[in-house]
């Protein structure tokens, strides 16, 4: 019986899948499209879901725990790590916690939920693993 066994181990370490979700994350609020595994895309999609629930709200809270959600964003360091390079652009995290209260939020504020989708692809040839797209629904779908 599986009583109180919510989530995928997806064959990781706790820490590990952690990491994993929050890459897939990551790349997924910035590309708006990814290519994965079935199991790994319907494990990502509550994760990411609840991100965006959280850029919905768009206050100072909200956006301090939707950073959970991304690894942390720092600026690249030079070879002196007492200082910052100057005009570095911001690491992915940063970028897709800006993009996810910017653009996302603004796109789902009339959406209560649903705000991805799984397509399935089929098999991938090497190890027979289960391929499917996750997206962002578009404009057109509300």
């Amino acid at each position: 019986m599986r009583h109180l066994n919510a989530h995928r181990k997806l064959g990781r370490t706790s820490a590990h899948r952690k990491s994993l979700l929050r890459n897939l994350a990551t790349s997924l609020v910035l590309n708006e499209k990814l290519v994965t595994t079935l199991q790994k895309a319907k494990e990502l999609r509550p994760f990411v879901e609840r991100a965006v629930t959280l850029g919905k709200r768009g206050d100072l809270h909200a956006r301090r725990l939707a950073a959970g959600y991304f690894h942390a964003g720092n600026q690249k360091w030079n070879s002196n790590p007492k200082r910052l390079q100057t005009g570095t652009q911001r690491t992915a995290g940063v970028a897709a916690l800006s993009k996810l209260f910017d653009v996302l939020s603004a796109r789902f504020s009339d959406r209560k939920g649903g705000y991805t989708r799984i397509l399935k692809l089929g098999t991938r040839r090497g190890d027979g693993a289960e391929l499917a797209i996750i997206e962002f629904v578009g404009p057109e779908d509300n």
